[in-house]
């Protein structure tokens, strides 16, 4: 059997031309010097730029406060920082700086059920943020953050406050990170 006489063979060519074109394709990418770069954390910094960042106390500005809000509010969001970055965190003069208040902390019923009763309350927390960019002022933002849990009316306040006060901690500092440190 004469494989340039068969109908298998004329089938094979146009793939083959198929295959050589694609090859030919990718080389010529290739070639141009196209890349694709990905970061995995995030962060948009030129690293030979910015080295250093402080970050605030972030007091409590709220009519109701939860004293160790602040507190696991600032570690969130050094951790944060030190875990997608590669800035060294300072006290005082630096090239980024983070800086602001917790001005929010309140509780409002949702869900209210047919005999007027709440089955859910709602913990929202609002955090407002100075971020400030000593090297290009146009980067620099004052913005008011907010996130908030829900939790069932039947528990206690007390009982799930630490837990929902970290859940909306790590919330809040990833929407901070994104909109200053992020760069989006």
């Amino acid at each position: 059997m004469d494989l340039n006489n068969s109908k298998i063979y004329g089938v094979l060519k146009p793939c083959r031309r198929g295959i050589l074109l694609t090859i030919m394709l990718l080389a010529s990418i290739a070639w141009q010097g196209c890349t694709i770069s990905y970061k995995f954390n995030g962060a948009a910094l030129d690293y030979n730029v910015y080295k250093t960042i402080s970050v605030g106390e972030f007091p409590i500005r709220a009519a109701l406060v939860y004293p160790p809000l602040q507190q696991t509010f600032v570690i969130e969001l050094q951790d944060y920082i030190t875990r997608n970055t590669r800035l060294r965190t300072i006290d005082g003069a630096s090239d980024l700086s983070i800086e602001g208040e917790i001005t929010g902390y309140s509780l409002s019923p949702q869900a209210v059920t047919e005999d007027a009763y709440a089955s859910k309350t709602r913990l929202t927390i609002s955090v407002r943020v100075k971020y400030t960019d000593s090297k290009n002022e146009k980067n620099d933002i004052d913005q008011t953050f907010s996130a908030y849990r829900d939790f069932d009316s039947t528990e206690m306040l007390t009982d799930v406050q630490d837990e929902l006060c970290e859940q909306i901690s790590k919330e809040l500092v990833e929407l901070i990170f994104n909109a200053t440190l992020g760069n989006w």
